[in-house]
Order: C-alpha cells, then structure tokens, then sequence
C-alpha cells in the first residue's frame, strides 16, 4: 500500500509528525574581548598600526584605543568570535614577535 494511502485509512506506516508548539531556545555564541596590555617598550604608533591593519580600526578609534590603553593598563581593540578573537591575538602577537617588541595581546570571555 503506498504511503499515501497508509495515512489516509490510518494504517500504521508513515505517519504524520506534529510539529513542537514551541521553538527551541538559541543561545548565542559566545564573545571574547581581546585585549592590548600597555607596556613601558612598545611605542605607541606600533600599537596604533596594528589596531589599524589587524582590527580594522580608523585612525581616530585606534589612537583613541593606544590612549585608552596607556591610561588605564589594558584596552579592549575588539569583541568577536572565539575562533576570530584566537586568530586577533596571534596575528598582533606574530607583528608584535617581528618588531621585536614586548607588546601583549590576550582574549577573555565577554
């Protein structure tokens, strides 16, 4: 008997599913701030180029950033993915390694 006929008559086979009444909760994935950490050594126009090449930032965002960063210790240059944030931070860290200069980039949970 096809499966048509099989939910017509009621016979058991192929039946009809009924859909949840309710959707599923979605949560959001989770976000990491990734963070520049000031230092005594690396200048503040390297810190500026990397906001600028790595995070995408204006010129104004970055040198507020850098100033930000300078104040207060540490300044967030950005709030992404977990796997982006991972690739953020080791990009800095790779420009940071060639300029041979200390600067410190880490990523947290938001």
């Amino acid at each position: 008997m096809s499966p048509k006929k099989q939910r017509e008559t009621g016979e058991p086979g192929l039946g009809v599913q009924e859909r949840p009444k309710s959707k599923p909760k979605l949560e959001q994935p989770k976000r990491y701030k990734v963070l520049l950490h000031d230092d005594d050594f690396t200048p503040g126009m390297f810190v500026v180029q990397v906001l600028l090449y790595v995070f995408n930032k204006s010129e104004g965002d970055a040198m507020a950033i850098m100033r930000h960063a300078e104040s207060h210790g540490s300044a967030v240059a950005g709030v992404y993915s977990f796997e982006v944030a991972e690739t953020k931070v080791a990009e800095t860290m790779k420009m940071a390694d060639e300029a041979q200069v200390p600067l410190l980039c880490t990523m947290e949970p938001e």
